[in-house]
């Protein structure tokens, strides 16, 4: 049946009808249709954006708050103290199993303050292998602790060379097995020790502070 002609036509009108035109208002063009929905639908879209990042901000302010700490380079308090436990980069505490001998690996503080000077090198070697500068009474297990930074130019000393700890910076070495004593390089100290024993329930735990300052300085 062919179309109402009387429909047809108002649909074509509608096409490009206005209001001023005097055009029935139930028919005028949707806000979805024209240049003025897509700016609301713009303008929407940003506000949920808005909202969206302040939700986001808000939600990271609380663990970026407990951060404050690690990063503060002004923290003058010890490193370490009787009881603190050794972790790694992910915040694990370290057991007795967690070294072979003749490995390394750098731990941490449990509560990690003063983040620059907190980096500490574990050291696992023969029990009967330490000997020269070493303090043995803050051995445990074969295990030995070391500032990892460099007492020449407070770089971290993050190489190792046939059992020798090596600053990449200037290429001073130092002998883990006697007390980090300096072997080579520029170095005007050996790495201070840290003094560690194992906790009663098996992990690695320091039992004081490093005596010598850490990083550079006499």
């Amino acid at each position: 049946m062919a179309p109402d002609a009387d429909t047809t036509d108002r649909s074509d009108r509608c096409a490009t009808c206005s209001d001023a035109a005097g055009s029935d208002s139930r028919t005028g063009p949707s806000i979805f249709d024209d240049t003025r929905g897509a700016l609301a639908r713009r303008d929407y879209a940003k506000l949920l954006a808005t909202v969206g990042g302040l939700t986001a901000v808000g939600s990271l302010a609380a663990p970026l708050a407990g951060l404050t700490r690690v990063f503060e380079r002004s923290y003058t308090g010890p490193v370490y103290s009787d009881g603190i436990y050794l972790v790694d980069a992910e915040g694990e505490r370290l057991s007795e199993s967690t070294l072979a001998e003749g490995e390394q690996t750098t731990v941490f503080p449990e509560p990690r303050p003063g983040i620059e000077r907190a980096p500490t090198l574990l050291v696992r070697r023969p029990e009967d292998a330490y000997g020269g500068e070493t303090r043995m009474e803050y051995t445990v297990g074969g295990y030995a602790a070391y500032s990892k930074v460099c007492t020449h130019a407070g770089c971290m000393v993050s190489d190792e060379e046939n059992g020798t700890l090596v600053c990449p910076c200037h290429f001073g070495k130092f002998d883990p097995t006697s007390g980090a004593a300096v072997v080579g390089g520029p170095p005007p100290r050996a790495l201070p020790q840290l003094p560690i024993t194992l906790s009663s329930d098996g992990y690695l735990v320091a039992t004081g502070d490093f005596e010598e300052p850490v990083g550079v300085g006499e």
